[in-house]
């Protein structure tokens, strides 16, 4: 019974407009308040953004740093609100995720011309370790964008149980694109939706090709691909409706002007 209220509820999210996730997550859980644990980490929502009260510097919130009501910076690797016994990854762990940080942070810079991004590294049991890879870029008063956001969240999780030169890389990607548009030209409209993707590669580890290196292009092959497939089904597919929606419209204006005239 539980889980069909779980698998109920994650097909009406399915069905619900993208851009009021937070909205429509909200209500349902205040339906199944039992099952908030359970929603929240398989619900992908919009990013939030913190300060990090000890250096300054902006990070994304999510479920992967998150300890009760409390979540950790990956600048500063504490809590806020502070708390005593929240999960902290191993010291060889946290170096990779400062390394991590540093360069994502390059790649986001690069890719995005701005924005914000967050890396977050756990240890498995025995068989490696995974970790989440952020990048939230927001537009306002943009020439042609009005009100626009790129949510992207990767999880990867990294096996090196069967092997000290390889290991096997199974990354879950989720973008939630959302645009408002506030022009003469196509009136008010929005465009949102969100793409979820999964691969899984092989590769060596060695000096000259560390972790961090294969996750980073495993990631920039999959933003790629979903970038020129988000392009191809919304952006083109809305340009080649608008003519048609523009010219039902006008036909509309037409007619209702007929009848007035009758």
């Amino acid at each position: 019974m539980e889980k069909d209220a779980v698998t109920s509820c994650l097909s009406i999210m399915r069905r619900m407009p993208p851009n009021n996730i937070e909205h429509n997550l909200s209500g349902l859980l205040n339906l199944v308040p039992e099952h908030t644990d359970e929603l929240l980490q398989r619900v992908d929502q919009p990013l939030e953004e913190a300060t990090c009260s000890e250096t300054g510097l902006k990070y994304l919130l999510c479920d992967y740093n998150r300890d009760g009501d409390s979540y950790r910076s990956p600048w500063s690797n504490k809590y806020e609100p502070a708390i005593d016994d929240g999960f902290l990854p191993s010291a060889t762990l946290r170096e990779l995720e400062i390394e991590a940080n540093q360069l994502f942070d390059a790649y986001r810079e690069l890719y995005f011309e701005g924005g914000t991004s967050s890396v977050y590294l756990w240890d498995l049991d025995d068989t490696g370790f995974a970790g989440c890879f952020l990048i939230k870029k927001s537009v306002e008063g943009h020439r042609f964008v009005s009100d626009g956001a790129w949510d992207s969240i990767h999880v990867v999780q990294v096996d090196t149980k069967s092997s000290q030169t390889q290991a096997t890389y199974k990354l879950t990607t989720t973008v939630m694109l959302s645009m408002d548009v506030h022009k003469n030209e196509v009136g008010d409209s929005n465009l949102s939706g969100s793409l979820t993707r999964v691969a899984s590669k092989r590769c060596p580890i060695s000096p000259d090709r560390p972790h961090i290196a294969n996750i980073g292009t495993l990631i920039e092959d999959m933003e790629t691909d979903i970038r020129t497939y988000l392009d191809a089904l919304y952006i083109q597919k809305t340009k080649k409706l608008s003519p048609q929606s523009e010219n039902c419209t006008n036909l509309a204006k037409d007619l209702h002007k007929d009848n007035l005239s009758l």
